[in-house]
């Protein structure tokens, strides 16, 4: 008797696997912590509108 390979059987397994690290991925996704200078960003705005004047 022939061995087969169940085909769709393998590709779903994948599938679900890589479904899984993803989110594994996601869950674990930490955002790079930067400080923000507000005053900077609130000049840099009046300075474009005054340009724009």
């Amino acid at each position: 008797m022939s061995v087969t390979r169940l085909k769709r059987k393998g590709r779903k397994d994948k599938a679900k696997s890589a479904r899984r690290r993803t989110s594994l991925k996601v869950q674990n996704f930490k955002p790079v912590a930067k400080s923000v200078d507000i005053e900077k960003i609130k000049e840099e705005f009046k300075a474009k509108a005054a340009a724009k004047k």
